[in-house]
């Protein structure tokens, strides 16, 4: 018995002639929440939809555990789905709702069922009311209790939390995730948002024109972006041209030693070095080697743009600091990412 709860291998799908995604590989583990993350058009949704069986696919395997399904309608496939919009039943009160998947179950233990989910999701004493008599993240708890309660091998969300006020989405995601997570649950999750997908997911699928740029835990894709196109996508990025040579790292900056082999550079020679804001440190300074064209207040910290030898850089400042002020530029410590030159 494998760990495996989705292999996912060679998977090609197109629409009237446009190809959608592309020789696409994924191997989600049991218990593991995944996030295919990207902008719109990227294939996502359709990747979703073709794990749950709902359009045909030019080319691929699809298997759940160790039984491949590739060729089973969405019915057989024992997948749950939560939609954005919830596709809550208006005219079915929210136990009904919880419960209309499990109608073959004996009524004892379609009940207790029942109870016990609406018990998980913190809905104990609604079962008779109606999904418009609920608030959106009300009605999000039912789509999960209904998801639930049929045991499936793997939940499928489609941008989940996109209908849910700002105010409460991060309360609601810490509560979905700790369900899943005390349930053994695994699923995978489509989204647009980053910061959705930082808060949910224990793994990320960066996805970009039908293919995956870089699967792996959030962290890595942040820090150790495989592409430009990663590191673009998920945070702010600067870059600032270098030299390799002999284990150096020239910039403008000064020269930094290389203690291992810098990501995404092979030998020596002319390359770009990533830097996210949290590795710019910035001080006001009158005679400081660098000016500050932008300022934004955010809350509990200024993000600022700084011009530094004709290069423009975002640093994180917790001075009130304004365009046109003099400030000093250090670089934290961090492992380096570099780019080839573009």
């Amino acid at each position: 018995m494998t760990d495996n709860a989705l292999t996912i291998k060679n998977l090609s799908n197109s629409y009237q002639g446009q190809t959608v995604l592309s020789h696409l590989d994924l191997t989600v583990y049991q218990r593991e929440i995944v996030c295919l993350l990207g902008a719109s058009g990227c294939g996502k949704t359709t990747l979703l939809k073709a794990i749950a069986g709902l359009l045909p696919l030019d080319g691929g395997d699809v298997a759940l555990a160790d039984k491949t399904v590739t060729d089973l309608p969405p019915e057989q496939r024992n997948i749950g789905m939560i939609f954005q919009d919830y596709a809550l039943f208006p005219h079915l009160t929210v136990a009904e709702n919880v419960g209309f998947g499990i109608r073959g179950w004996p009524k004892a233990k379609r009940q207790a069922k029942i109870a016990a989910m609406l018990d998980l999701v913190r809905l104990s004493g609604l079962d008779a009311r109606y999904p418009h008599q609920l608030s959106g993240g009300q009605q999000q708890r039912v789509a999960i209790a209904r998801a639930l309660a049929g045991e499936p091998d793997l939940i499928l969300l489609d941008e989940p939390f996109s209908n849910i006020d700002a105010q409460v989405r991060h309360a609601l995601i810490d509560e979905i995730r700790e369900i899943f997570k005390s349930q053994g649950v695994t699923a995978i999750f489509v989204t647009h948002s980053r910061e959705e997908a930082f808060a949910f997911a224990d793994k990320m699928a960066v996805m970009n024109q039908g293919i995956i740029e870089q699967f792996g835990v959030p962290q890595a894709l942040y820090h150790q972006p495989h592409t430009r196109f990663v590191a673009d996508f998920l945070g702010v990025a600067s870059y600032l041209p270098v030299t390799v040579s002999n284990g150096l790292m020239t910039t403008p900056l000064g020269d930094f030693p290389l203690e291992d082999k810098p990501l995404l550079i092979d030998g020596e020679g002319n390359a770009e070095w990533l830097l996210r804001p949290q590795n710019i440190q910035i001080c006001a300074e009158r005679a400081g080697n660098a000016t500050v064209s932008r300022s934004q207040f955010m809350g509990d910290h200024y993000r600022c743009e700084v011009i530094f030898q004709g290069y423009s850089l975002t640093a994180l400042s917790s001075e009130p600091l304004q365009a046109g002020d003099k400030v000093a530029v250090t670089i934290m410590p961090h492992e380096p990412v570099l780019f080839a030159a573009a």
